[in-house]
């Protein structure tokens, strides 16, 4: 009975995870400005003052020279497919290439671009690729509340405490806590009552992936688009409001937080949208709806980062940032050949299973569903940019470790790009 029950629950539900991993972001040398604790720890551990891994080459960058790359080129839209160029993508995905819809723009040369696509339009649940619209919704809310005061903007982002509730529950991603009074690094999933700051969060929700920190930031976007400058309210205050509201009124509140700016941002709602809080109490909380992206849309997004349209160019930049590969790479930012490349990267991924002869679930390895979705930008090398590009990936490809197909697809995209600007 109990072997009949498990497997019921199986195939009525799916064996469902959204693993993201660590892929820490945010440039080292910024502890002293942004407040962000766990950055503390890896410059240590980088200076070898700690034991730990040390960051690749391209991960190295300093604050200051984590920029939009773009700006000089802000009327520039997606061009034209380029056939030639989607030909030699779509002979790299083998004979897997119905499983996936992959977009790559190469703006090494701005002045003439060249893009391929290739089921561009296929619509998935993009999973923790997600939480890039939460960052723009905050970005959005501030620069709304303070157009002209950027101080404002980011002091909010570095001094609001918060205290973590129950909006955090559950998630099992770890995070990296920098115990500043003790000088220690407490490495967990967040639980109730842990503090932090908003940039904190925001840098766990990018960073570590954390579903418990993407649930607090869209907790405090709700509350700093319903209450503009009277935000940050005191702790007792922030769970009354949640506590009073109807949860209809909460609904709309959370669409105006995170659905509003997508197309403010001139990018298309139907084809990209985050619908929901991702923890279980904060979906029973706040009701939401569902989520998609297609790799067409996420492109857009990723370029108008690089130009500085994504909101202005404060919030492009800081987005930028937070995006920052800083510590172990995972999927399609770890392939080796990324090394000494500067990655600004988000991924996530949905599995789900069910029995089969001969079949044993694995993480990334699905057989009913095995989504896996990727955005990066590239700078090669980090620091000279002779090689500039940015691919947007989703797949679905059964039973096969996609994270292991997203690093090999990565080192062949790579190497393309770099022979494509070869000096003659």
């Amino acid at each position: 009975m109990n072997v009949f029950m498990r497997n019921l629950g199986v195939l009525m539900g799916f064996v469902l995870g959204a693993f993201t991993h660590v892929a820490l972001a945010y440039p080292l040398d910024s502890y002293e400005v942004t407040g962000i604790g766990r950055l503390e720890e890896a410059r240590r551990v980088q200076e070898g003052k700690l034991p730990g891994v040390k960051q690749p080459s391209g991960a190295l960058l300093s604050r200051e020279e984590v920029l939009p790359r773009l700006l000089s080129h802000p009327a520039m839209e997606l061009p034209p497919i380029d056939p030639v160029f989607t030909a030699e993508i779509v002979r790299l995905l083998g004979g897997y290439a119905d499983r996936y819809a992959l977009a790559v723009l190469d703006i090494s040369d701005p002045s003439n671009p060249r893009y391929a696509e290739h089921q561009g339009n296929v619509s998935r649940n993009p999973g923790s690729v997600g939480k890039l619209l939460v960052a723009l919704g905050i970005f959005q809310a501030l620069a709304d509340l303070y157009p002209n005061d950027l101080d404002k903007r980011f002091q909010i982002l570095r001094d609001t405490p918060i205290i973590a509730d129950e909006f955090v529950i559950s998630d099992s991603h770890t995070v990296r806590r920098w115990d500043r009074a003790q000088q220690k690094l407490i490495r967990r999933p967040l639980h109730p009552g842990d503090p932090g700051t908003l940039f904190e969060n925001m840098d766990w929700m990018l960073s570590a992936s954390s579903n418990s920190a993407a649930g607090t930031v869209m907790k405090h976007g709700i509350l700093l688009k319903a209450l503009g400058t009277g935000y940050p309210p005191s702790d007792a205050a922030g769970k009354a409001f949640f506590r009073k509201r109807p949860k209809s009124e909460l609904t709309n509140l959370l669409a105006e937080f995170i659905q509003t700016p997508v197309t403010r941002n001139g990018l298309d709602l139907s084809q990209l949208r985050q619908g929901s809080l991702f923890t279980r109490v904060g979906k029973q909380k706040v009701p939401g709806t569902n989520s998609y992206g297609s790799a067409r849309e996420l492109m857009k997004f990723a370029l108008r980062l690089e130009q500085g349209r994504l909101v202005d160019e404060f919030s492009s930049t800081e987005i930028k940032r937070l995006l920052y590969s800083t510590e172990r790479r995972i999927r399609y930012a770890s392939s080796p050949a990324l090394f000494d490349s500067a990655v600004y990267f988000k991924s996530g991924s949905l599995f789900g299973c069910q029995p089969e002869p001969g079949f044993v679930c694995r993480a990334y390895q699905g057989n009913v569903r095995n989504f896996m979705n990727s955005l990066a930008i590239v700078e090669w090398p980090a620091k000279e940019r002779k090689v500039h590009y940015i691919v947007t990936l989703m797949s679905n490809v059964l039973r096969r470790n996609s994270a292991v197909d997203h690093q090999t697809l990565a080192t062949k995209i790579h190497r393309l790009l770099q022979s494509h600007h070869q000096p003659k």
